[in-house]
């Protein structure tokens, strides 16, 4: 037989398996932190691929989205309430989060939708005092009349349109005055849909306004110093022992070595 014609003598087996290696072991698990303004910081655990040469792990957190519901982050009983967050910054084994958005779940949505009433609905663009747009979505019900006998409660087109025009109005006044996380706490009891109710009463009466949805269309610059502030982090960093300043003391040595004439 000729010299190299057969050429799979030296080599193994055509069938045989690769090494089955757990893809786990390549990867490690961070920490999700919340914002201050929630109860709850700690939300959960994310994994994510070790870094590997020029792959960092901290790219492939940056940008994640975790949608927690409000039940999980403020021990209480409104769980249809969700909140997006996410994540900007990791500091060592944690995940720093800013909001991103709130909706609300789909089964208490299509509860609220009934027969004889009207759905009257309403958005509008704000920007915060802090450099931030948000859409907001909100949505109301007209209801009966007390001692109400007719079975239907409809609102006029006039009535509809002069209701969505309260809705942008409150919607606007309490968001562009403040920032985003006093935004943040305004959505979390939901202060606004009652505000709203309260003041559309005049036109027709209505029941069940929420702000059902909120989106981020626009962020500002992102700056380190402010999403540390907002993790309640910013001030002891800055008080902390930095570099430099005149914060340092003199100190006085008793012992000069002598200089040499000759080298």
């Amino acid at each position: 037989m000729a010299v190299g014609k057969n050429k799979r003598l030296t080599k193994g087996k055509k069938g045989a398996k690769k090494k089955i290696v757990d893809p786990f072991t390549k990867k490690e698990w961070y920490d999700v932190k919340a914002p201050i303004m929630f109860t709850n910081r700690n939300i959960g655990k994310t994994v994510v691929s070790k870094t590997q040469g020029k792959k960092l792990a901290s790219d492939g957190l940056k940008g994640r989205v975790f949608e927690v519901s409000l039940a999980d982050l403020q021990d209480d009983e409104v769980a249809f309430r969700k909140f997006r967050l996410v994540a900007e910054e990791i500091t060592g084994k944690h995940v720093l989060t800013n909001f991103h958005g709130m909706t609300m779940t789909t089964d208490k949505l299509r509860s609220l939708v009934k027969k004889w009433q009207t759905l009257i609905e309403a958005s509008a663009d704000v920007k915060t005092t802090d450099g931030y747009y948000l859409r907001l979505f909100c949505i109301g019900f007209t209801k009966k009349q007390p001692n109400q006998i007719k079975k239907t409660c409809y609102a006029k087109s006039s009535q509809i349109r002069n209701i969505r025009r309260k809705m942008v109005e409150i919607m606007t006044k309490e968001v562009n005055t403040v920032d985003l996380k006093e935004v943040v706490n305004k959505l979390k009891p939901d202060s606004i849909g009652r505000d709203i109710e309260r003041r559309c009463n005049s036109i027709f009466p209505l029941h069940d306004v929420f702000i059902r949805k909120v989106k981020v269309l626009k962020k500002p610059k992102f700056e380190l110093g402010r999403l540390l502030e907002m993790h309640g982090e910013g001030a002891s960093r800055s008080t902390g022992g930095g570099g430099g300043g005149s914060s340092g003391t003199k100190v006085d040595r008793d012992y000069e070595p002598p200089v040499q004439e000759k080298v």
